[in-house]
C-alpha cells in the first residue's frame, strides 16, 4: 500500500473537494517545491530554462549520478525499462498523473466532476490535451501490466505534438508498434494490447511514486537507454556546468589515448605528469570559452 506523507496528504485534501480529481494549487505546488531558483509556470510548476535543457542532450545518467550521489537525494534514479526509441534521450519538465485501483463509487464522482468542467473523459486524454513545449507526461498506474495501456499511439501522437519532450508509464502502453514510429522517447514497463481498465485516475500534477522514486510536477526527466533521473531542478545548473566539464576532459583524454603514445594510467583520471597537466587545462579553458561548444 503507498501512503503520501502526511504533509502531502493534507495539502491533497484541501483541493479534493466536489469531487474533483487530486491537484496542487499553484501557490501549494510553490510550497512544496521550496528550493526552485527558476521561474514557474501558471500553474506552479518550476521552469528549468530550455538553455539548461538543451545543454543537457550532451550529458550522461553518470553525470546526474555524479552529483546527486553526494546530497540526500539518494532515490531519484529509476531503472528497468522498455525504452521505446532507446536511442534517444529523453529530457523534459514532468507534468503527474496517478492511478489506483478502480472503485465504482469513487469513479462516477471523478468522471462526472471532470464531465461538469468540460474536460474529456479520462484523464489520460485531458492531461495530453493540458501538455506545453518541453512536457513530459509521467503516469503512476503503479506497475500494474494488467491495467492496459493508458496510452496508445494517438494519445502518444497528441503528446509529441503538443509537450514533444515524452512519456514516461510506470505500466504498459498499447499500439507499441505505432508509438515506436514517432519521433519521440517513450519509457514503459512493458506493452499490452488493452485499453486503460480496472483503474481510475485520482491526482494530476502531484508527487507520484515511480518504482522507488517520488516525482514532483516540474521535475526534470532524462533518460536514455539505461534509465530515467527524476532531477529536482535546483541541482540542474551544477549538473549542466559539471557534465559540461566531465566530458570535456574525455574528449581530451580519449583524444590523447587513441594516439597510442599514452597508456590508459598517464592519463585516468587525471594526468600525472605536470605538462600534460598543463596541456589538459589550457584545453579545458579553451574549449569552455567557447560558448557554443557544449563539450559534446
Amino acid at each position: 500500500m503507498r501512503i503520501l506523507p502526511a504533509a502531502c496528504t493534507a495539502i491533497l485534501f484541501a483541493v479534493c473537494l466536489n469531487g474533483q480529481i487530486l491537484t496542487l494549487s499553484r501557490d501549494q505546488l510553490i510550497r512544496v517545491t521550496p528550493r526552485n531558483p527558476f521561474p514557474r509556470f501558471e500553474d506552479g510548476r518550476p521552469k528549468v530554462p530550455d538553455d539548461l535543457l538543451k545543454r543537457m542532450q550532451g550529458l550522461t545518467l553518470e553525470d546526474v549520478y555524479g552529483v546527486l550521489r553526494n546530497t540526500e537525494y539518494r532515490n531519484q534514479y529509476e531503472g528497468k525499462w522498455l525504452a521505446v526509441r532507446p536511442e534517444m534521450k529523453m529530457i523534459g519538465r514532468a507534468v503527474t498523473l496517478q492511478y489506483v485501483p478502480a472503485r465504482p463509487d469513487v469513479s462516477e464522482v471523478v468522471d462526472a466532476d471532470a464531465a461538469a468542467r468540460g474536460l474529456a473523459r479520462g484523464a489520460h486524454r485531458w492531461s495530453v490535451d493540458k501538455l506545453q513545449p518541453g512536457d513530459v507526461l509521467v503516469i503512476d498506474i503503479f506497475g500494474n501490466l494488467d491495467a492496459g495501456g493508458p496510452i496508445g499511439d494517438n494519445l502518444a501522437t497528441g503528446i509529441y505534438t503538443f509537450g514533444k519532450a515524452g512519456l514516461v508509464v510506470d505500466g504498459a502502453v498499447r499500439d507499441l508498434e505505432g508509438i515506436a514510429r514517432l519521433p519521440m522517447p517513450v519509457f514503459c514497463r512493458a506493452a499490452h494490447p488493452a485499453a486503460v481498465n480496472n483503474v481510475m485516475a485520482v491526482g494530476y500534477n502531484i508527487p507520484v511514486r515511480i518504482g522507488g522514486v517520488t516525482v514532483m510536477p516540474g521535475d526534470i526527466v532524462f533518460g536514455d537507454r539505461e534509465g530515467i533521473y527524476f532531477i529536482p531542478p535546483h541541482f540542474m545548473e551544477e549538473i549542466v556546468r559539471t557534465g559540461e566539464v566531465t566530458h570535456i576532459k574525455d574528449d581530451w583524454t580519449q583524444m590523447k589515448m587513441k594516439t597510442g603514445k599514452y597508456k590508459p594510467s598517464d592519463l585516468y583520471p587525471n594526468p600525472a605528469d605536470p605538462a600534460l597537466k598543463k596541456e589538459y587545462e589550457d584545453y579545458l579553458r579553451r574549449r569552455l570559452a567557447n560558448k557554443g561548444d557544449r563539450g559534446n
